[in-house]
């Protein structure tokens, strides 16, 4: 329990503590993100590790079953600290961008081999009575991690942003040091037999050209607002799609699949793992809008500044935080008891409701009702995460647990990035349908000349989107200088202060956002009636404790 929950905790917060210091991080390394021609690594730096992870965990799973998961997991503990410490050295220049996000997807590498055998080890150490509460600790530690990786990204990057890459190394010292020294396989290896390549090969180039795909998606292209009609993404998308298809047939025909698809024919196994699915869509995209609309509207039009709102975000969005950990390893002990799917179902009815509730704000909401909403989001997702990993996990064999596992992550992982793709194209529609035309009215009615205010007002949507996303006031960025010096000083002050930029997005954001978190709304739903659907594995499980018993009899 200690090893997995520092190893999963560790690599949850790497994946969020980007999310709010970027805006330090590239200026420490020279870099402006709101430049056209460096949005694909302000992309790749926050997707680059997801992706790796997504695409990797079930090959490792598979590596787990073969050849001990205590040994995959430990390797990956020694590569996510290595690669945490060359990120801590980061040089500055011309070769930062590609090694910020080179040493990121290596890191992810070995976050993948950890949140693919952390699960499995731990259902191997804990009898199925236990289980609940071993996955409400283990879940508890990746959600806490994400939104606690929020509010250390903030502090960090208030003081040096180096530091948001130092924060890693005496804990990936520490875990890979505990590690090595106290987790090993307490049986042989149940699986040999050689590695499927052809499976693996085909799954990873094919889900990384999808994800890709997604990221290139969003893009601007040309003169369109996105690039998800252009050569290269269809081409991205058909082919990986493609190669997927052939991954699939091949799993039809080797003797030893990397993954084992009679598993899906497992009704608690299949439903759960659709429902992580939708859940991890559906979450992914509720941080993303959360965050922009605290950072680009609510936080200034209360007088923070933009440079403060990455910090500030992270601490209104505490609630949430609080939620999953009330609730995680309550759901978990009573799952164990009652069942796992009553649980999972009604956290995510529960959930479902706060997006009802948060679409009926309004883009200046009052705090205590948007803390409240939050804090019951937080418990719906603590409801819903360990007893759905436990559903999943409990409805394999032993044997099986490395590639369930591994699934299991690549669900959450691929929802996160594939939520990226869906939720800022909705937002993207949304800004472009009004806010040029409004930016660019209320830049001349403060004096700015039509033509410049005209050459503002046509950048890209995505720019003011990451602006908000990132904490950046895009009016100081976007308009020239020689421009802002030729206003008056009231006129500038009006234009780069705190209420100017979130009052024109508020409008056409609130449009997005209702778009947005109706569609979570429904994939909440969808995966309530997911987990309800798979039933309870409780007669797996006394099949399993009486075996277990047996063992230990023998023993």
């Amino acid at each position: 329990m200690s090893n997995t929950t520092l190893g999963v905790f560790a690599a949850s917060v790497t994946g969020s503590i980007i999310l709010i210091s970027l805006p330090a991080i590239f200026r420490g390394i020279g870099l402006q993100p709101l430049d056209p021609g460096n949005t694909n690594t302000l992309l790749w730096t926050i997707m680059g590790y997801m992706v790796a992870t997504a695409v990797l965990v079930v090959t490792f799973g598979r590596l787990g079953d073969m050849f001990g998961r205590a040994r995959i997991y430990n390797l990956g503990f020694a590569i996510f600290t290595l690669a945490s410490i060359a990120l801590a050295f980061m040089p500055t220049g011309p070769i930062a961008a590609s090694y910020l996000v080179w040493l990121r997807i290596i890191q992810g590498i070995g976050g993948a081999m950890l949140t693919a055998t952390s699960t499995a080890i731990l259902v191997d150490a804990f009898p199925p009575h236990q289980r609940g509460l071993a996955m409400g600790i283990n879940t508890m530690a990746i959600i806490g991690g994400q939104f606690i990786g929020l509010i250390l990204g903030g502090l960090l990057a208030d003081v040096n942003w180096r530091l948001i890459f130092w924060v890693n190394v005496p804990i990936g010292i520490v875990g890979t040091l505990w590690s090595y020294l106290s987790l090993k396989d307490k049986n042989p290896p149940q699986q040999r037999g050689g590695l499927d390549w052809w499976g693996n090969i085909t799954f990873a180039i094919g889900l990384v050209l999808v994800l890709v795909g997604i990221n290139d998606g969003i893009q601007p292209h040309g003169a369109d607002l996105m690039a998800w009609g252009s050569p290269k993404v269809l081409s991205e998308l058909l082919v990986g799609l493609g190669f997927l298809v052939a991954f699939y047939a091949i799993e039809k025909r080797v003797a030893r699949p990397m993954f084992n698809l009679e598993l899906l024919r497992i009704k608690p196994f299949a439903a759960g793992i659709s429902a992580s699915l939708l859940t991890s869509i559906a979450r992914g995209g509720l941080q993303f809008m959360l965050i922009i609309w605290l950072q680009g509207i609510w936080l200034p039009i209360h007088g923070y500044s933009f440079e403060s709102t990455p910090l500030w975000a992270g601490i209104f969005m505490l609630p949430l935080t609080l939620g999953v950990l009330l609730s995680g390893p309550a759901a978990g002990i009573l799952s164990d008891r009652y069942g796992s799917h009553r649980f999972a179902a009604g956290g995510m009815l529960l959930g479902a409701a706060t997006f009802v509730g948060l679409m009926l704000l309004g883009a200046d909401f009052p705090y205590p009702v948007f803390a409240l909403l939050l804090f019951i989001n937080g418990v719906s997702s603590g409801l819903f995460s360990a007893p759905n990993g436990t559903q999943i996990m409990n409805a394999v064999p032993a044997t099986e647990r490395g590639q369930a596992s591994g699934l299991r992550a690549t669900t959450m992982n691929a929802g996160q990035v594939m939520s990226i793709g869906v939720f800022f194209t909705l937002m993207i529609i949304g800004l472009a349908w009004s806010l040029p035309a409004s930016m660019q009215s209320h830049l001349i009615a403060e004096g700015l000349p039509t033509d410049i205010a005209a050459q503002v007002a046509s950048a890209p949507p995505v720019a003011s989107l990451f602006a908000a996303f990132l904490g950046y006031n895009p009016m100081g960025e976007l308009i020239p200088a020689t421009a802002l010096a030729a206003l008056t000083p009231a006129q500038v002050a009006t234009i780069t202060g705190t209420q100017f930029f979130p009052e024109l997005l508020s409008g056409p954001f609130m449009v997005g956002i209702k778009i947005a978190f109706s569609i979570s709304f429904v994939l909440y739903l969808l995966a309530a009636w997911a987990s309800w659907w798979g039933g309870s594995t409780r007669k797996q499980e006394a099949v399993e404790e009486r075996q277990m018993d047996l063992a230990e009899q023998r023993g």
